[in-house]
């Protein structure tokens, strides 16, 4: 668990309408900005440094279209997590500027930061404090600079593939924070009993051949990879086999070991079968979904469960694969739900 964090309410910075430049944003909660903000004036992003993790990283934030309009309103936030090796500046779905009604963030994650404390911070990539990045820094910062309601209730976290982990990791480590939690085809059960995401890790670690070919974004030069330069297999949270007794530090990151921790957060999932393929991504974490669900049944939990399988009646461009034509159609589910249960 990390600790908590010090939320603020303030007014905000004063925003220029001026429909073309980013609004103003303070340095705070130890991110330092290192270049202008690029973009327009609800659909922008921006370069901070951080000692938790090491290097420059993107923080994308698409405004409401009304936000300069009436200086008083204050709003829910969505934050939605990247897949593996993406970056938010890439997060162009068009259904993340489908709302008027919430302040949607994109904070990086890396390129297989795995939302998490890496164990070993002596790797060659330095300083790996994903969460600590996000929780402790990314979440104040944004309530200060902008006009959101820094409450649970109004505060959502969602993300697709590693970003999915993410989101219901996250969800579950500080359940205070988020009233809402949703993974799109995420790599939520890293249990002995699905060691084929707990591999599926470890090859973004290593730079295993052919990783990249299994990642959101259909990455598949091994000659160029993102994940370069290769770390150890053990380096985000110990070793991947149980026979090394290792098994407790996958174990205390893994949604499907804590799904009791939802109590109190809505939960939604969301997955398609990857045509039955197993060289299909959908195909792996279709069985994390179905592992988490039984879990949620068994206790009794509510939640929302979509299994398209071939996506032939999900939207116009899914095919039940992994890929971001099933993501966009999700999330044009997710949204309006999301603003209804933020509704006042």
């Amino acid at each position: 668990m990390v600790a908590a964090v010090a939320m603020v309410a303030p007014a905000g910075p004063a925003q220029a309408a001026d429909g073309a430049t980013p609004p103003p944003m303070a340095n705070g909660f130890g991110l330092t900005q290192v270049d202008t903000a690029k973009g327009s004036s609800t659909n922008f992003h921006i370069t901070v440094t951080t000692p938790e993790v090491t290097g420059k990283h993107h923080i994308k934030i698409i405004l409401p279209s009304g936000y300069y309009d009436d200086p008083d309103r204050r709003y829910p936030v969505l934050y939605f997590l990247h897949g593996s090796p993406d970056d938010p500046v890439q997060q162009t779905y068009p259904a993340l500027s489908m709302s008027d009604s919430m302040i949607t963030v994109i904070p990086d994650g890396g390129a297989r930061g795995w939302y998490a404390n890496w164990l070993d911070q002596r790797t060659r990539l330095g300083a790996q404090n994903w969460e600590n990045f996000h929780l402790k820094q990314v979440i104040p910062f944004i309530d200060s600079n902008l006009r959101t309601i820094p409450t649970k209730k109004a505060r959502a976290i969602a993300g697709v593939s590693m970003g999915g982990f993410g989101a219901f990791h996250y969800a579950q480590v500080r359940p205070d924070l988020f009233s809402q939690t949703a993974s799109l085809s995420g790599d939520i059960d890293l249990s002995a009993n699905s060691m084929d995401l707990r591999f599926a890790v470890v090859a973004t670690l290593t730079d295993a051949l052919g990783a990249a070919c299994a990642s959101a974004s259909g990455y598949c030069d091994p000659n160029d990879s993102p994940y370069k330069p290769a770390v150890g297999s053990d380096a985000a949270f110990g070793s991947p086999y149980p026979v090394f007794n290792a098994d407790w530090r996958w174990n205390e990151v893994d949604p499907s070991q804590h799904v009791d921790r939802f109590a109190g957060v809505g939960v939604s999932i969301y997955t398609g079968d990857g045509g039955g393929s197993p060289l299909d991504m959908e195909f792996w974490v279709a069985g994390a979904a179905k592992n988490v669900k039984a879990r949620m049944d068994a206790l009794g939990m509510p939640y929302y469960y979509v299994n398209y399988g071939d996506g032939s009646g999900w939207g116009t461009q899914c095919n039940g694969g992994h890929n971001a034509g099933c993501w966009e159609q999700d999330l044009r589910d997710l949204i309006p739900r999301l603003e209804r249960a933020f509704a006042p």
